[in-house]
């Protein structure tokens, strides 16, 4: 199974300024999850970002903020319990109906269904960030949980320790996780060699 891009949804995870410096290779984690971003902006895949307690830890990274179509601040170590399903998966509007009638009495070929909201319907999401043990794997088996597909892109994610970040990565790969790389993620979003943002996303990954 290979990731298609029209359906993945990016999700950067607390990349925020008071706590990369303390992070195993949190600035490696980092790179790669501003790349992700950036090949998520070519290829048109949406991106949210995370930060737990702002007030605290402060904002993300400038270049991961400016990436994101929207931040979730949090105070729960999973997004999902402040809301990330409802941003990942928006609420189902109606289109207009008729002023009068009744609208079960019209022909189903006239009967007009539900819209979904724009940028909804994408349940691949594709995840990098801090700390992997913590918010970040609370956050994945939550989405696990709510029957998303999760993957895990590991060379974007960093912890306080390698042990710490490695048995979170054990831990969500036997929970259902798929873990791949951010040239991985590249490759996989284009397809081909043809595709006509191939040499602008080669450009990020070398």
């Amino acid at each position: 199974m290979l990731l298609d891009v029209n359906d993945s949804h990016l999700l950067l995870v607390d990349y925020q300024i008071r706590l990369m410096p303390a992070l195993f290779d949190g600035a490696g984690a980092l790179a790669n999850g501003v790349r992700l971003g950036q090949m998520a902006k070519l290829l048109q895949v949406p991106i949210t970002g995370t930060e737990q307690n702002p007030a605290g830890l402060g904002e993300s990274a400038p270049e991961i903020r400016a990436l994101c179509d929207t931040t979730l601040a949090k105070m729960h170590f999973s997004a999902c319990a402040d809301g990330l399903v409802q941003l990942l998966r928006p609420p189902v509007s109606q289109t207009a109906r008729p002023q009068s009638g009744n609208v079960r009495s019209l022909p189903k070929h006239l009967q007009k269904p539900p819209v979904a909201a724009p940028g909804s319907g994408r349940n691949t999401i594709v995840m990098g960030g801090c700390e992997t043990h913590v918010c970040f794997m609370q956050t994945a088996l939550d989405l696990l949980d709510e029957e998303f597909e999760v993957w895990v892109v590991t060379d974007a994610c960093a912890s306080r320790t390698e042990r710490n970040r490695d048995a979170a990565f054990d831990r969500l790969a036997s929970a259902g996780a798929e873990l791949l790389t951010t040239e991985m993620v590249a490759f996989e979003w284009l397809r081909t060699a043809q595709h006509p943002q191939f040499k602008a996303v080669l450009g990020l990954v070398k």
